[in-house]
């Protein structure tokens, strides 16, 4: 089917969608969820099939996310949705003002190949509460092809409601040229930058969430263990190939050596391979195209210095990389300046905590960071100077657990946030509403002016402004009598 005739399909979907009350969408995310924890062995075969991560990773970042995304639609979305009353200031008296939260319309989702499951679902079903249609671009890579249509239809999904449009990027690109109402896509920064530049010619609000180079600071007075253990997952699972993968990892001089050492002795005990069983810690490279990537960076690393501390076996040609530990690195090298998306471990010694923070914010990435220390106060004090969108706290890679967290990254990472009320907003447009009463009264501020309206309005003004019980009191009494004056001559 062609692009035209998707948004035509789309487009006459949308009344429809826009009548089901909230309740209504609410029931069709239950039945969602109950289907996909039914049918979660058969997902995770097809998830393993078309990506090649483990299993254990398959269950517990696609199946486990996506039921905890969906548990929290169902408590929390109606409230979220619902008007919300705001305050009207006391200049307004007597009115009372309401944000409605509208859907869209129809929101283009366009996903990634590395988490083939969770970035479909999340976002369509998000969408689709805020009472949108919506029209979902799988990568050509990892498509699990009939996978999502089969399990809406199990849950009574109308086929209009959430359509799904294999292709490569040309479908995308022809997709955005029928103008839908919101794109959101995940993906590389590349991609996503061809992406709102051709959505700006339509005025298209784009949500971008991006690449990242993202870092791991280990303080010298962190639990050695636990920090080591969760660097190690947090660079290797899904095979690093996620965009919160830690990229770069800064132990304190005091500790390196250490470090180090604790380090190798536990990622000799990673095992590797796409398992059936969940006996296995990290899987293949999806795409081919990726593990050269992987291969240009190590090399260039090599090249100008570092040192392969672990993983000297890889012969670079299959898709099957071990993770990959060094150290030595500088700044020129591409495995320190652009993301590398694979099983690596850059080490890097640092003393100074300024010295570090100002170095990592001169990165053009800004997605997610981890930080490893016993003292609460630094901890608070570096993770507000970082310039990222999320920062985990003697943790890694957890913000994205907490679907109450709104998710997102600055500057190159990308642009926008998704997940929790905000995110779940962010598919609706806000309608701000005024209601006032059904009065004959003239409003102060309409026509005719005069000198004694301009007069009062700036007395007005000043007292209201200038603050204190007097003042507001002098406010007050100003009021009624223009209120008085204001209708007395528009009704001569």
């Amino acid at each position: 089917m062609d692009a035209h005739k998707i948004r035509e399909i789309s487009r006459n979907a949308e009344p429809k969608l826009r009548s089901l009350s909230i309740d209504s969408r609410l029931r069709y995310i239950s039945r969602l969820k109950e289907v996909i924890l039914n049918k979660r062995e058969m997902i995770i075969d097809r998830i393993q099939a078309d990506n090649g991560k483990s299993r254990t990773d398959a269950l517990v970042s696609e199946i486990f996310g996506v039921l905890d995304h969906l548990a929290w639609l169902e408590k929390y979305a109606a409230k979220a949705l619902a008007d919300e009353k705001v305050p009207t200031p006391v200049s307004l008296l007597g009115k009372s003002s309401k944000i409605y939260y509208e859907p869209m319309g129809t929101v283009l989702i366009i996903s990634p190949w590395n988490y083939p499951f969770y970035q479909a679902i999340v976002p369509i079903t998000a969408s689709f509460v805020a009472g949108n249609a919506v029209i979902y671009k799988p990568s050509e890579v990892t498509p699990l092809t009939g996978l999502i249509e089969e399990l809406l239809q199990a849950a009574d999904f109308q086929p209009s409601w959430v359509q799904v449009a294999y292709g490569e990027g040309k479908m995308g690109a022809d997709l955005i040229d029928q103008r839908p109402d919101k794109i959101f896509f995940t993906g590389s920064v590349a991609t996503g930058k061809k992406i709102m530049a051709q959505a700006s010619q339509y005025l298209i609000p784009v949500e971008l969430e991006l690449g990242g180079k993202d870092p791991s600071i280990v303080f010298e007075d962190a639990n050695l263990e636990r920090a080591v253990r969760g660097v190690l997952w947090g660079a290797l699972t899904c095979t690093g190939q996620s965009c919160t993968s830690v990229e770069q990892v800064y132990v304190h001089e005091s500790i390196y050596d250490k470090f180090k050492k604790m380090l190798l002795g536990e990622v000799s005990k990673i095992r590797q391979g796409t398992d059936s069983n969940g006996e296995g810690e990290i899987g293949r490279m999806t795409a081919h195209s990726q593990t050269k990537i992987v291969a240009e960076h190590l090399q260039d690393a090599l090249d100008k210095g570092a040192s392969l501390l672990f993983g000297d076996s890889w012969d670079r040609e299959t898709d099957l990389i071990p993770p990959l530990v060094l150290e030595n690195l500088q700044k020129n090298m591409l495995m320190v300046q652009e993301e590398t998306f694979g099983p690596i471990v850059p080490l890097q010694k640092f003393s100074s905590e300024q010295e570090l923070i100002d170095e990592l914010n001169e990165s053009k990435y800004g997605l997610s960071a981890s930080i490893w220390s016993a003292d609460k106060q630094r901890c608070d004090r570096v993770s507000r100077a970082l310039k990222t969108g999320n920062v985990s706290i003697n943790n890694v890679m957890l913000t994205e657990g907490n679907h109450n967290l709104p998710f997102g990254g600055v500057k190159d990472s990308g642009i926008g946030r998704y997940k929790g009320v905000h995110g779940l907003r962010a598919f609706c447009h806000s309608k701000s509403v005024l209601i006032d009463g059904n009065s004959s009264k003239c409003e102060v501020n309409w026509f005719p002016y005069t000198e004694k309206k301009y007069k009062s309005f700036d007395k007005m003004m000043v007292s209201l402004f200038s603050g204190g019980i007097g003042n507001f009191v002098k406010f007050a009494l100003t009021g009624v009598g223009l209120e008085s004056y204001s209708d007395k001559i528009a009704k001569k």
